[in-house]
């Protein structure tokens, strides 16, 4: 792994210190498609005549579309097979990102602010690439020298696999690194790749404590001050 290219501006003695890069989940911290995905999976479980219940959120929040799929075939017994489930499911979920797009609170102020000082940012997301891109097409593709979907890695979330990508992708230490998640699978993929991570809940899942793990109710707390200081020392809790 090469050294951490640090910005220019990290070296300044007149702003706060910064993060070597910023790594952004996309679902539910970026943007308010969770709840489409929650709705996309209660859906189908509901055609399946298995109702989803508060015991299926690990399951659901935060997973790639695969992995819901598997769920759903088990739980619910049906005669269609895991990959006609996953078709399913990811077609409707584009569906309605799609149609209904909407930066979460802060998100596009944090990723200017990120830009202004020259902080290096990824999208790194476990839903589709067709979904990113759906994304990205609705807030902007130039906010990320990086992104990363579900068939960018071998594995996907809560594996490591795709934090550690961004991060080399980047040319950086993960150690150097803020993730920025809201589903503990996310929070474990990314501590699981040596990151330090910022928790901002989409739903009422509890997060996961950890010594490099910080929570905060909404993007719009987090500045650039707090991003450096949570990248480069142990657990803040504002």
């Amino acid at each position: 792994m090469p050294d951490t290219a640090m910005p220019d501006s990290a070296l300044s003695d007149s702003g706060p210190a910064l993060p070597a890069a910023v790594l952004f989940d996309m679902d539910g911290t970026l943007v308010d498609t969770e709840q489409l995905w929650w709705q996309t999976a209660a859906e189908l479980a509901e055609e399946l005549h298995r109702p989803l219940t508060d015991l299926d959120a690990p399951e659901v929040l935060g997973q790639a579309v695969e992995h819901t799929a598997a769920h759903l075939h088990k739980v619910s017994g049906t005669a269609l097979s895991e990959a006609e489930l996953a078709a399913r499911l990811g077609e409707s979920f584009a569906g309605k990102v799609a149609a209904e797009t909407v930066p979460r609170p802060g998100a596009l102020a944090l990723l200017a602010s990120l830009r202004d000082a020259r902080v290096p940012t990824a999208l790194v997301s476990a839903s589709p690439r067709l979904v990113v891109d759906l994304v990205l097409s609705a807030i902007g593709r130039d906010w990320f020298a990086v992104t990363l979907a579900a068939e960018d890695t071998e594995r996907t979330k809560p594996a490591p696999d795709p934090y550690l990508a961004a991060a080399e992708r980047l040319g950086l230490d993960p150690a150097a690194c803020l993730a920025v998640e809201d589903t503990p699978t996310g929070v474990a993929s990314a501590t699981a790749a040596g990151c330090a991570v910022l928790a901002v809940p989409s739903t009422a899942v509890p997060m996961p404590q950890g010594e490099r793990i910080t929570l905060l109710a909404s993007l719009e707390q987090a500045d650039l001050a707090l991003l450096g200081k949570l990248a480069g020392a142990g657990a803040v809790r504002p």
